[in-house]
């Protein structure tokens, strides 16, 4: 793949670059929303810079929520185009459309060294569309803004939240364009690889979130490859039901007790799960709680977190690892009585000898939510979903894309 510094070592100076960022972060339900949690803000900001300083007209286009290819005020770049302009600390111009009136204007009027933030690419039905014929018109228009490949238009992917996406912005783009991928792009690809191939051992994989059914393609995927998996988080209720445990009214996938069966009888000691758990009333931070055994969760009680004899096992297996991959939760960490779970996993695994891995979205906010030093990880990867795609070998439009270009 042809990457930032190959584009850089070029002139780009006053030429248009289209970048596609990932800026699908959370914001508040005020009157006038911020954001709340900047991670991948912060993230898009020294490709952005580096293209800046070196003169570039930067033209960026992200994605925010789910709307209907149509606009939907909540989902507005708005608040985003605010916190990116404080993150860069110079002005961020904002177009109230992706190709229409107000995007074409202010991208023809963008000067050397400035950046124009489009509104979000969704509010095109053309970027998720189906379609081929109607996301490559989208895309067409895009690459309009730039001048296109003859007016001296290029194109950055530097979303690896949105690899997995065969989307216009993502992946129609980059073959209209020159393309390159962006450091975040880059770096995810290449963590990534050491995690599938020729991982140092021990190799030990976290996983927690909600469902065994989210994970089921990453487990098939890893568990021959690892030398231990931790279980936790909501998902885990699923495997102690496996074992014939009660799990009072907790977090269950009954259609997934048969899987985790078979799994924990194929897998022999690999697989370890929470020896004790937090159960509480109700899903509250005011409900009577306690730490009980995994094995005696009261029927009128639910777990939410692992309790301090499974952080200190879980702990104990990642105090030796040499590659960790971390996926999800150990529970509610964002209610405080059900946060140390996470927390003390968090610190193990960033605390283990070799390489560190947060698998991006949830984990990836926990470390931010409870203060834990980003740097003390090894990488924190800014795209769950494409990274668990990638671990399961699937094929990613926008990494393809680009390794083809």
């Amino acid at each position: 793949m042809q990457t930032l510094d190959d584009l850089l070592a070029t002139d780009v100076r006053g030429r248009r670059i289209l970048v596609r960022s990932d800026l699908n972060v959370p914001l508040s339900k005020d009157a006038a929303p911020a954001v709340t949690d900047d991670g991948r803000v912060r993230a898009s900001v020294p490709v952005l810079k580096r293209l800046l300083d070196a003169g570039a007209r930067v033209i960026v286009t992200a994605h925010l929520g789910r709307p209907d290819g149509v606009p939907e005020a909540k989902y507005s770049l708005r608040p985003v185009a605010d916190r990116l302009a404080e993150l860069l600390d110079e002005p961020v111009l904002f177009a109230l459309d992706t190709v229409g009136e107000s995007a074409r204007h202010m991208a023809l009027e963008l000067r050397e060294g400035e950046l124009l933030l489009l509104e979000n690419v969704r509010f095109n039905a053309g970027e998720t569309s189906k379609d081929t014929e109607a996301r490559l018109a989208f895309a067409q228009d895009l690459a309009l803004l730039t001048g296109g490949a003859d007016g001296g238009g290029a194109y950055v992917d530097d979303a690896f939240g949105a690899v997995h996406r065969k989307h216009a912005s993502v992946f129609d783009i980059a073959r209209l364009l020159p393309a390159y991928g962006g450091d975040l792009v880059r770096a995810e690809v290449e963590v990534l690889r050491r995690l599938t191939e020729g991982a140092q051992r021990p190799y030990v994989v976290v996983l927690g979130g909600s469902k065994v059914s989210d994970k089921l393609a990453v487990i098939d995927a890893l568990l021959p490859k690892v030398d231990r998996l931790l279980v936790g988080g909501g998902m885990c209720f699923t495997f102690l039901a496996a074992q014939g445990h009660e799990v009072g009214k907790s977090l269950l996938e009954p259609d997934q007790i048969d899987y985790c069966r078979a799994l924990l009888a194929s897998s022999g000691d690999k697989i370890l799960l929470p020896t004790d758990v937090v159960a509480a009333e109700a899903f509250s931070a005011d409900a009577a709680h306690d730490v009980v055994p995994a094995h005696a969760i009261p029927p009128d009680r639910l777990g939410l977190d692992i309790g301090p004899d499974s952080v200190a096992a879980f702990a104990e297996v990642l105090a030796t690892a040499q590659t960790v991959f971390w996926n999800g939760p150990m529970g509610v960490f964002e209610l405080a009585p059900y946060a140390e779970g996470t927390r003390g996993v968090a610190q193990a695994v960033a605390d283990s000898p070799g390489l560190s891995v947060v698998g991006g979205g949830d984990s990836a906010a926990a470390v931010r939510a409870l203060g834990l030093d980003e740097g003390a990880f090894g990488h924190i990867s800014t795209g769950g979903g494409a990274s668990l795609e990638f671990l399961e070998g699937k094929s990613l439009p926008g990494v393809d894309v680009l390794e083809s270009a």
